[in-house]
């Protein structure tokens, strides 16, 4: 398949005759690794690494330090999917050099690109990101760091003048360069106008099947992760069970004596137990 690129991940519109784009969220090099063979076209570093890593209860926690260090873990795996890092709360509600700053950040730990959450209100820091070569992602809908402003994780555009403004601001983003927008939390319906409004691709995180691609969390997908199941998330394994299960196997053989036995043990040979007084004893 070969490294790819924005551009290519720009001209991917399913309306165009393009295959539906696939995201990872993956934090780590393990992930990123099993993403990448699994065919994703973009690995997402997200701040949700806060809450599914990390322990806290929202993205609000995390900062852009411990964006770069999980990025360049994800890098480290150089992995075929194009890497997307996360602008967490804070890294650009700052001066537009500041912005620039801490996205340049995130690109010097391998990833190609930045994404930033929010609608027209912060095409200033896009614009300059996009001058200084970085490239952007969009994400608006359901945006987790205004999870306080918007009084929890509500879905959006639920009413016809708030679909309309989404719209708007997808055509803004677009305009401003952003070569693809996740929305995230949106009614289907809106999400298909979206996705029709624009001519970059739209990635979806509960706004149905209409989007350019669909994004899901690493740790979801697997069922690593199960104290929380929004209804937009689909589990293909249960990851979490089987390695509770492995490691209960694993505490019965080490309170029983199973564990280890001889032949995962390491032995002198005879002649050396028998210099150090051990032959016939313990190897």
């Amino acid at each position: 398949m070969g490294k790819l690129t924005v551009p290519t991940i720009g001209a991917r519109k399913v309306g165009n005759g393009a295959d539906p784009l696939v995201m990872v969220t993956a934090y780590d090099a393990p992930g990123a690794r099993i993403a990448s063979e699994a065919g994703a076209d973009m690995i997402l570093v997200g701040d949700s690494v806060a809450m599914v890593v990390l322990g806290y209860d929202d993205t609000l926690q995390v900062t852009i330090d411990d964006m770069v260090h999980h990025v360049a873990a994800v890098a480290r795996a150089k992995p075929e999917s194009l890497i997307v890092g996360d602008m967490p709360w804070m890294s650009f509600h700052v001066s537009p050099e500041d912005t620039v700053r801490n996205a340049a950040k995130l690109v010097k730990a391998g990833a190609q690109a930045v994404k930033i959450e929010g609608g027209r209100k912060r095409l200033p820091m896009i614009e300059r990101l996009i001058s200084a070569e970085i490239p952007v992602m969009g994400h608006i809908g359901l945006t987790p760091q205004s999870v306080h402003a918007m009084g929890g994780f509500k879905v959006q555009g639920k009413k016809a003048e708030a679909a309309r403004k989404l719209a708007q601001a997808a055509k803004s983003l677009a305009h401003a360069g952003c070569f693809a927008i996740v929305l995230e939390g949106v009614p289907v319906k809106v999400a298909q106008m979206v996705t029709e409004a624009v001519d970059v691709p739209t990635i979806g995180i509960g706004a149905g099947p209409h989007c350019d691609g669909q994004v899901l969390v690493y740790h979801d997908i697997l069922g690593i992760e199960d104290r929380i199941m929004p209804k937009f998330v689909r589990r293909y394994a249960d990851v979490k069970g089987i390695s509770v299960d492995a490691m209960s196997a694993f505490a019965d053989d080490v309170r029983s004596g199973a564990f280890p036995n001889d032949g995962e043990s390491y032995h002198l040979n005879d002649a050396q137990a028998e210099a150090l007084g051990l032959y016939g004893s313990i190897d």
